[in-house]
């Protein structure tokens, strides 16, 4: 199974940058525009909390990805994704207070690893965008 690890520093206060990765429903809106293109949530059969969603990203690809876990008090997120071009997939996004700024790190477990060059090319387009967004709205 490979693994990436990617992170990038944002001049945006860690608040905002959780609130913005903790709205997992908004990814087309505000964490990253144009990278997602719309977002649809999948609710519990209570209809109160989110089990997944269905991600439309900007080359056409649609996943869907059960929410493993959003935790607010580590600030982290970890959801797996069905669909595409991977066997296994699941992934951690981890927001980190540094100074004024955000240490944002984003991990992915995948199978088959030959997968890792288009995943890798796509986290880095995804934290770019998220930078540019979040940057923007300081």
């Amino acid at each position: 199974m490979a693994t990436l690890h990617k992170q990038i520093l944002i001049e945006a206060p860690c608040a905002d940058v959780w609130d913005a990765v903790r709205d997992v429903g908004a990814l087309h809106t505000r964490l990253v525009p144009g990278f997602v293109v719309d977002t649809q949530l999948e609710r519990d059969a209570a209809g109160k909390d989110v089990v997944a969603r269905r991600v439309t990203f900007g080359n056409g690809v649609t996943l869907r990805e059960p929410i493993l876990s959003l935790d607010d008090e580590r600030l982290r997120l970890a959801w797996t994704a069905e669909g595409g071009n991977t066997t296994h997939y699941n992934a951690v996004l981890e927001v980190v207070a540094e100074g004024s700024a955000t240490r944002v790190r984003w991990t992915s477990d995948f199978l088959p690893d030959e997968a890792g060059a288009v995943l890798s090319a796509m986290q880095d387009q995804g934290l770019a965008t998220m930078r540019k967004t979040l940057e923007a709205r300081r």
